[in-house]
């Protein structure tokens, strides 16, 4: 966890469905109050990551209406390249289940958890990995395209691949004394 860090930039290396299996069920692991498991993963690869391209493209497009047409294209083409930037893609799933005891927010935490816990399997596997989200995860064209349901809620992706050679750690240690308090 000491080492963990986000890989904007990876390259076209990345671990095969029968390697998530094992990581998956290490992250299935997390804490979920009444073991709802709420949450699901969609694996994003080749033809996948062109449509999900195309769906970030239409909502942006979607949500600029009135602006010149050349500029909403140009943007628009730049959001449909996004999911390229890595060889997998693997879509954090919230999936609401009906609990008297079990909030919203509470199931949330746990797809965030699982989230979490698989990046930490991947890197700890030799894989690159960073949690990318967006303004338009709750877009109808990006909920259609992952096949979600009412009660379902897009968290984000993992983009997953190899570690380029040669990756500093530029990201700023914390000093836990200022986030640890003791009553």
């Amino acid at each position: 966890m000491a080492r963990r860090r986000s890989y904007p930039a990876v390259t076209a290396d990345a671990p095969s469905h029968e390697q998530l299996l094992p990581l998956v069920a290490a992250a299935a692991r997390v804490a979920d109050h009444g073991s709802l498991r709420p949450w699901r993963l969609l694996e994003l690869r080749g033809s996948a990551r062109d449509r999900l391209g195309a769906a970030l493209a239409q909502a942006f497009r979607d949500a600029r209406p009135g602006e010149p047409p050349d500029d909403i294209e140009r943007r628009a083409s730049r959001m449909a390249a996004k999911p390229l930037r890595a060889p997998l893609l693997i879509a954090i799933v919230a999936v609401h289940r009906a609990s008297p005891t079990v909030t919203t927010w509470e199931q949330d935490a746990a797809a965030a958890g699982v989230a979490h816990l698989l990046s930490l399997a991947l890197d700890d596997a030799g894989w690159g990995v960073m949690w990318r989200t967006g303004a338009f995860t709750d877009s109808p064209p990006v909920r259609t395209m992952h096949g979600l349901g009412a009660s379902e809620h897009l968290l984000g992706w993992l983009y997953v691949g190899g570690r380029p050679p040669g990756t500093l750690d530029h990201k700023s240690r914390v000093d836990p004394s200022d986030f640890l308090t003791v009553l």
